[in-house]
């Protein structure tokens, strides 16, 4: 990932704009799902804003109307693909104040110690950004195909 070209530059959310396609699960005029450095565990992925939104009240009301088709479009294809019982829709914005949540897959395999909000201690213990970037191809193709009209048309990973 290259540098941040927004005018909020040291935003790590915002820098995501510029991110490589093997971490872009799908992108369209307001919303984007992606892997996001430090997040890197299979079956991870943080849905944001495309403008830089200080969380949920700096959303617009066409950010609002479409969040929640885009965020259930985004469990949905994670959940396919990962075979999770689980998917969790978190948002935090205490570190990176632009709008966004994690949508972490929990698999059988965590232990009871590990679910719910504690799953982000997973954040480390199981960081493997290779592993996590080879579930891209198929949630983007789970996402396509889930995926439901919303405002915003799609756009391709490379956001052409």
């Amino acid at each position: 990932m290259t540098a941040g070209t927004s005018a909020n530059g040291d935003c790590l959310i915002c820098a995501m704009e510029d991110a490589e396609d093997d971490v872009v699960v799908a992108r369209d005029d307001l919303w984007a799902l992606e892997i996001v450095p430090g997040y890197e565990v299979p079956g991870w992925f943080v849905l944001r804003s495309r403008r830089h939104a200080l969380g949920l009240p700096g959303l617009t009301p066409e950010e609002l109307a479409t969040f929640g088709p885009r965020a259930r479009d985004a469990i949905a294809a994670v959940t396919e693909v990962t075979g999770a019982p689980a998917t969790y829709l978190m948002t935090f914005g205490e570190n990176y104040r632009h709008f966004h949540a994690l949508i972490p897959a929990r698999g059988d395999d965590v232990p009871a110690d590990r679910r719910t909000g504690d799953i982000l201690k997973l954040r480390t213990e199981r960081a493997d950004p290779d592993a996590a970037r080879r579930l891209v191809p198929a949630v983007r193709e789970a996402h396509r195909r889930l995926s439901q009209p919303a405002a915003s048309g799609e756009v391709e990973p490379n956001g052409s």
